[in-house]
Protein backbone atom coordinates (compact mmCIF):
# COMPACT_ATOMS: atom_id res chain seq x y z
CA UNK A 1 0.00 0.00 0.00
CA UNK A 2 1.93 3.29 -1.36
CA UNK A 3 2.40 5.38 1.75
CA UNK A 4 0.39 9.57 1.55
CA UNK A 5 3.50 11.20 2.00
CA UNK A 6 2.95 11.08 5.81
CA UNK A 7 5.94 8.82 6.95
CA UNK A 8 8.70 11.74 7.70
CA UNK A 9 9.25 14.16 10.03
CA UNK A 10 9.43 16.75 7.42
CA UNK A 11 6.34 16.43 5.79
CA UNK A 12 4.34 15.67 9.48
CA UNK A 13 5.20 19.76 10.20
CA UNK A 14 3.65 20.76 7.31
CA UNK A 15 0.10 21.43 6.51
CA UNK A 16 -1.98 18.73 5.14
CA UNK A 17 -3.46 19.12 1.91
CA UNK A 18 -6.62 18.02 0.89
CA UNK A 19 -7.79 17.10 -2.65
CA UNK A 20 -11.64 17.19 -3.38
CA UNK A 21 -13.05 16.26 -6.38
CA UNK A 22 -16.38 15.98 -7.18
CA UNK A 23 -16.78 13.22 -9.56
CA UNK A 24 -19.67 11.80 -12.29
CA UNK A 25 -19.47 9.15 -14.87
CA UNK A 26 -15.78 9.50 -14.92
CA UNK A 27 -15.06 5.50 -14.84
CA UNK A 28 -12.95 5.41 -17.67
CA UNK A 29 -10.27 8.07 -16.99
CA UNK A 30 -10.53 7.93 -13.15
CA UNK A 31 -7.49 6.20 -12.52
CA UNK A 32 -5.44 8.18 -14.86
CA UNK A 33 -5.96 11.29 -13.67
CA UNK A 34 -5.85 10.22 -9.80
CA UNK A 35 -2.45 9.19 -10.63
CA UNK A 36 -1.31 12.77 -12.16
CA UNK A 37 -2.86 14.62 -9.22
CA UNK A 38 -0.97 11.98 -6.61
CA UNK A 39 2.31 12.81 -8.73
CA UNK A 40 1.65 16.58 -8.74
CA UNK A 41 1.13 16.27 -4.96
CA UNK A 42 4.70 14.75 -4.93
CA UNK A 43 6.45 17.69 -5.79
CA UNK A 44 4.62 19.44 -3.18
CA UNK A 45 6.29 17.45 -0.43
CA UNK A 46 3.54 17.75 1.74
CA UNK A 47 1.08 15.38 3.38
CA UNK A 48 -1.84 14.90 1.51
CA UNK A 49 -5.49 13.29 1.37
CA UNK A 50 -7.71 12.82 -2.06
CA UNK A 51 -11.50 13.20 -1.15
CA UNK A 52 -13.50 11.89 -4.15
CA UNK A 53 -17.02 12.20 -4.09
CA UNK A 54 -19.24 9.75 -6.58
CA UNK A 55 -22.68 11.94 -7.35
CA UNK A 56 -24.19 9.12 -8.08
CA UNK A 57 -22.73 8.12 -11.24
CA UNK A 58 -24.37 5.33 -12.89
CA UNK A 59 -21.43 3.84 -14.46
CA UNK A 60 -18.57 2.01 -12.39
CA UNK A 61 -17.23 5.10 -11.04
CA UNK A 62 -17.74 4.29 -7.49
CA UNK A 63 -15.63 0.65 -8.07
CA UNK A 64 -12.48 2.12 -9.59
CA UNK A 65 -12.47 4.72 -6.22
CA UNK A 66 -12.94 1.89 -4.60
CA UNK A 67 -9.91 0.67 -5.92
CA UNK A 68 -7.74 3.24 -5.69
CA UNK A 69 -8.49 3.10 -2.30
CA UNK A 70 -6.88 -0.08 -1.65
CA UNK A 71 -3.32 0.76 -3.11
CA UNK A 72 -3.45 4.83 -1.47
CA UNK A 73 -4.83 5.07 2.03
CA UNK A 74 -4.54 8.87 1.61
CA UNK A 75 -7.60 8.50 -0.49
CA UNK A 76 -11.14 8.67 1.14
CA UNK A 77 -14.39 7.89 -1.15
CA UNK A 78 -18.05 9.14 -0.48
CA UNK A 79 -20.67 7.82 -2.50
CA UNK A 80 -24.23 9.83 -3.01
CA UNK A 81 -27.55 7.94 -2.90
CA UNK A 82 -28.26 9.82 -6.30
CA UNK A 83 -26.99 12.85 -8.27
CA UNK A 84 -27.47 15.83 -6.35
CA UNK A 85 -25.69 17.47 -8.60
CA UNK A 86 -21.64 19.04 -8.86
CA UNK A 87 -23.00 21.58 -6.41
CA UNK A 88 -24.15 19.44 -3.86
CA UNK A 89 -21.29 16.87 -4.33
CA UNK A 90 -18.85 19.60 -4.02
CA UNK A 91 -20.42 20.65 -0.66
CA UNK A 92 -19.96 17.07 0.66
CA UNK A 93 -16.02 16.93 -0.19
CA UNK A 94 -15.49 19.99 1.63
CA UNK A 95 -17.71 19.17 4.82
CA UNK A 96 -15.57 15.89 4.53
CA UNK A 97 -12.09 17.35 3.98
CA UNK A 98 -9.61 17.56 6.92
CA UNK A 99 -7.17 19.56 5.40
CA UNK A 100 -5.44 22.53 6.72
CA UNK A 101 -5.36 23.60 2.94
CA UNK A 102 -8.29 22.45 0.80
CA UNK A 103 -7.95 22.34 -3.15
CA UNK A 104 -10.82 21.92 -5.79
CA UNK A 105 -10.21 20.40 -9.17
CA UNK A 106 -13.04 18.81 -11.49
CA UNK A 107 -12.38 14.75 -12.01
CA UNK A 108 -12.86 15.26 -15.88
CA UNK A 109 -9.24 16.75 -16.67
CA UNK A 110 -10.11 20.28 -17.59
CA UNK A 111 -8.39 21.47 -14.41
CA UNK A 112 -4.39 20.42 -15.15
CA UNK A 113 -3.29 18.83 -12.03
CA UNK A 114 -0.01 20.42 -13.04
CA UNK A 115 -1.00 23.68 -11.71
CA UNK A 116 -0.98 21.86 -8.19
CA UNK A 117 2.33 22.78 -7.10
CA UNK A 118 2.36 26.50 -8.29
CA UNK A 119 -1.09 26.70 -6.86
CA UNK A 120 0.48 25.93 -3.11
CA UNK A 121 3.69 27.99 -3.76
CA UNK A 122 1.65 31.30 -4.47
CA UNK A 123 -0.25 30.59 -1.36
CA UNK A 124 2.61 30.29 0.80
CA UNK A 125 4.36 33.04 -1.09
CA UNK A 126 1.69 35.50 -0.84
CA UNK A 127 -0.20 34.75 2.27
CA UNK A 128 -3.79 34.83 0.77
CA UNK A 129 -6.57 32.66 1.93
CA UNK A 130 -7.76 31.65 -1.86
CA UNK A 131 -5.62 31.02 -5.05
CA UNK A 132 -8.12 30.91 -8.20
CA UNK A 133 -7.23 29.42 -11.22
CA UNK A 134 -8.71 31.53 -13.11
CA UNK A 135 -9.53 30.53 -17.28
CA UNK A 136 -6.67 32.00 -20.22
CA UNK A 137 -9.44 30.85 -22.26
CA UNK A 138 -12.59 28.28 -22.38
CA UNK A 139 -10.98 25.51 -24.47
CA UNK A 140 -13.22 23.89 -27.08
CA UNK A 141 -17.02 25.23 -26.86
CA UNK A 142 -19.84 25.36 -29.11
CA UNK A 143 -20.78 29.07 -29.96
CA UNK A 144 -23.95 29.31 -28.62
CA UNK A 145 -21.75 28.09 -25.26
CA UNK A 146 -19.37 30.77 -25.42
CA UNK A 147 -21.90 33.27 -26.09
CA UNK A 148 -23.85 32.06 -23.15
CA UNK A 149 -21.41 32.64 -20.59
CA UNK A 150 -20.19 35.48 -21.47
CA UNK A 151 -23.90 36.55 -21.20
CA UNK A 152 -24.83 35.19 -17.77
CA UNK A 153 -21.16 36.90 -16.68
CA UNK A 154 -22.26 39.92 -17.85
CA UNK A 155 -25.73 40.08 -16.18
CA UNK A 156 -24.19 38.48 -12.92
CA UNK A 157 -21.29 41.10 -12.45
CA UNK A 158 -23.61 44.15 -13.73
CA UNK A 159 -26.54 43.05 -10.90
CA UNK A 160 -23.93 41.36 -7.99
CA UNK A 161 -21.20 43.81 -8.31
CA UNK A 162 -18.81 41.21 -8.28
CA UNK A 163 -15.84 39.94 -10.46
CA UNK A 164 -16.37 36.88 -12.50
CA UNK A 165 -14.71 36.63 -15.80
CA UNK A 166 -12.59 33.85 -16.15
CA UNK A 167 -13.62 32.57 -12.57
CA UNK A 168 -13.85 28.67 -11.69
CA UNK A 169 -14.12 26.24 -9.40
CA UNK A 170 -10.55 25.21 -9.79
CA UNK A 171 -9.26 26.89 -6.19
CA UNK A 172 -6.93 27.10 -3.58
CA UNK A 173 -8.60 27.35 -0.08
CA UNK A 174 -6.78 27.58 4.03
CA UNK A 175 -8.86 26.31 6.64
CA UNK A 176 -10.40 29.89 7.28
CA UNK A 177 -11.92 30.37 3.81
CA UNK A 178 -13.19 26.67 3.98
CA UNK A 179 -14.36 27.09 7.47
CA UNK A 180 -16.30 30.49 6.62
CA UNK A 181 -18.17 28.80 3.41
CA UNK A 182 -19.14 25.85 5.87
CA UNK A 183 -21.07 28.56 7.33
CA UNK A 184 -23.31 29.50 4.39
CA UNK A 185 -26.20 26.67 4.53
CA UNK A 186 -28.06 27.79 1.77
CA UNK A 187 -29.34 24.75 -0.34
CA UNK A 188 -29.62 26.55 -3.70
CA UNK A 189 -25.56 26.73 -4.02
CA UNK A 190 -23.47 28.67 -6.09
CA UNK A 191 -19.62 27.72 -5.35
CA UNK A 192 -17.54 30.04 -7.42
CA UNK A 193 -19.89 33.08 -6.49
CA UNK A 194 -20.17 32.39 -2.69
CA UNK A 195 -16.07 32.55 -2.39
CA UNK A 196 -16.08 35.89 -4.15
CA UNK A 197 -18.87 37.06 -2.08
CA UNK A 198 -16.63 35.76 1.14
CA UNK A 199 -14.11 38.91 0.43
CA UNK A 200 -10.76 36.84 1.49
CA UNK A 201 -7.90 38.13 -0.20
CA UNK A 202 -7.39 35.98 -3.30
CA UNK A 203 -4.69 35.73 -5.75
CA UNK A 204 -5.18 34.56 -9.58
CA UNK A 205 -3.43 31.72 -11.16
CA UNK A 206 -3.90 31.47 -14.71
CA UNK A 207 -4.66 28.07 -17.15
CA UNK A 208 -5.93 26.68 -20.19
CA UNK A 209 -8.59 24.78 -20.37
CA UNK A 210 -8.01 21.11 -21.84
CA UNK A 211 -9.35 18.94 -23.30
CA UNK A 212 -11.78 16.07 -21.28
CA UNK A 213 -9.98 13.10 -21.20
CA UNK A 214 -12.78 10.49 -21.92
CA UNK A 215 -16.55 11.26 -22.08
CA UNK A 216 -19.02 13.81 -22.57
CA UNK A 217 -19.81 16.51 -20.13
CA UNK A 218 -22.73 16.16 -18.06
CA UNK A 219 -23.59 19.48 -18.24
CA UNK A 220 -26.68 19.92 -20.13
CA UNK A 221 -28.41 23.69 -21.54
CA UNK A 222 -31.00 22.77 -19.27
CA UNK A 223 -28.31 22.25 -15.95
CA UNK A 224 -26.58 25.10 -17.78
CA UNK A 225 -29.61 27.38 -17.39
CA UNK A 226 -30.60 26.33 -13.66
CA UNK A 227 -27.07 27.20 -12.57
CA UNK A 228 -27.25 30.56 -14.42
CA UNK A 229 -30.77 31.28 -12.86
CA UNK A 230 -28.95 29.75 -8.93
CA UNK A 231 -26.23 32.17 -9.20
CA UNK A 232 -28.67 35.18 -10.42
CA UNK A 233 -31.16 35.11 -7.49
CA UNK A 234 -28.60 34.51 -5.21
CA UNK A 235 -26.10 36.98 -5.79
CA UNK A 236 -28.84 40.11 -6.67
CA UNK A 237 -32.57 41.02 -6.26
CA UNK A 238 -32.60 43.38 -8.87
CA UNK A 239 -34.62 40.96 -11.10
CA UNK A 240 -37.28 41.98 -8.57
CA UNK A 241 -36.96 45.51 -8.68
CA UNK A 242 -37.17 45.25 -12.32
CA UNK A 243 -40.69 43.91 -12.43
CA UNK A 244 -41.31 46.94 -10.11
CA UNK A 245 -39.52 49.27 -12.35
CA UNK A 246 -41.32 48.32 -15.35
CA UNK A 247 -44.62 48.35 -13.74
CA UNK A 248 -44.47 52.06 -12.96
CA UNK A 249 -43.14 53.06 -16.91
CA UNK A 250 -46.39 50.97 -17.99
CA UNK A 251 -48.24 52.98 -15.18
CA UNK A 252 -46.66 56.23 -16.96
CA UNK A 253 -47.85 55.19 -20.46
CA UNK A 254 -51.26 53.90 -19.20
CA UNK A 255 -51.83 57.26 -18.34
CA UNK A 256 -50.75 59.18 -21.23
CA UNK A 257 -52.86 56.88 -23.55
CA UNK A 258 -55.55 57.57 -21.13
CA UNK A 259 -55.17 61.50 -21.58
CA UNK A 260 -55.16 60.91 -25.03
CA UNK A 261 -58.13 58.77 -25.53
CA UNK A 262 -59.80 61.37 -23.41
CA UNK A 263 -58.89 63.96 -25.71
CA UNK A 264 -59.91 62.57 -28.55
CA UNK A 265 -63.16 61.30 -27.14
CA UNK A 266 -64.47 64.98 -26.31
CA UNK A 267 -62.70 65.94 -29.45
CA UNK A 268 -65.06 63.68 -31.20
CA UNK A 269 -62.14 62.50 -33.55
CA UNK A 270 -62.43 58.97 -31.66
CA UNK A 271 -61.58 55.97 -34.22
CA UNK A 272 -61.35 52.50 -34.15
CA UNK A 273 -58.41 51.64 -32.60
CA UNK A 274 -58.58 47.34 -32.45
CA UNK A 275 -55.10 46.83 -33.51
CA UNK A 276 -54.03 48.96 -31.11
CA UNK A 277 -55.67 47.53 -28.14
CA UNK A 278 -54.73 44.32 -29.07
CA UNK A 279 -50.84 44.73 -29.11
CA UNK A 280 -51.13 46.71 -25.89
CA UNK A 281 -52.98 43.41 -24.71
CA UNK A 282 -50.48 41.74 -25.71
CA UNK A 283 -47.10 43.44 -24.69
CA UNK A 284 -49.11 43.75 -20.88
CA UNK A 285 -50.01 40.24 -20.82
CA UNK A 286 -46.23 39.20 -21.65
CA UNK A 287 -45.10 41.39 -18.89
CA UNK A 288 -47.28 40.24 -16.43
CA UNK A 289 -46.13 36.60 -17.60
CA UNK A 290 -42.46 37.48 -17.30
CA UNK A 291 -43.03 39.48 -13.84
CA UNK A 292 -44.53 36.14 -12.29
CA UNK A 293 -42.05 34.17 -13.54
CA UNK A 294 -39.31 35.99 -12.19
CA UNK A 295 -41.10 36.38 -8.67
CA UNK A 296 -41.69 32.42 -8.68
CA UNK A 297 -38.12 31.95 -9.39
CA UNK A 298 -37.25 33.75 -6.10
CA UNK A 299 -40.38 32.23 -4.53
CA UNK A 300 -38.78 28.94 -5.30
CA UNK A 301 -35.95 29.69 -4.21
CA UNK A 302 -37.23 30.20 -0.58
CA UNK A 303 -39.41 27.30 -0.92
CA UNK A 304 -36.33 25.21 -1.16
CA UNK A 305 -34.76 26.73 1.62
CA UNK A 306 -37.46 26.58 3.84
CA UNK A 307 -38.10 23.24 3.60
CA UNK A 308 -34.67 22.39 5.48
CA UNK A 309 -33.80 19.24 3.62
CA UNK A 310 -29.81 18.09 3.51
CA UNK A 311 -28.09 19.10 0.74
CA UNK A 312 -26.88 15.45 -0.16
CA UNK A 313 -26.88 11.75 1.26
CA UNK A 314 -24.11 9.90 1.79
CA UNK A 315 -25.19 6.29 1.36
CA UNK A 316 -21.82 4.57 1.19
CA UNK A 317 -18.25 6.05 2.10
CA UNK A 318 -14.78 4.40 2.22
CA UNK A 319 -11.05 5.50 3.76
CA UNK A 320 -9.82 6.69 7.09
CA UNK A 321 -12.06 8.03 9.51
CA UNK A 322 -15.06 7.74 6.50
Amino acid sequence: MEESLTNNSDAREQPLLSIVMPVFREGASLSAFVADVRSALKQSNRPYELVLVDDGSPDDTWKVITTEAKGCQALRGLRLSRNFGKEAALCAGLEYAQGDVVIVIDADGQHPPSLIPEMVRMWQASGADIVEAVKRRRGRESLSSKLGAKLFYFILNKLSGFHFKGASDFKLMNRKAVDAWLKMHERNVFFRGMTVWMGFTTVQSPFEVVPRWAGKSAWSVFKRLKLALTGITAFSSFPLHLVTFAGVIFLGLSVLLGIETLYLKLTGRAVSGFATVILLELIIGSLLMISLGIIGEYLARIYEEVKGRPRYIVTESIGPQC
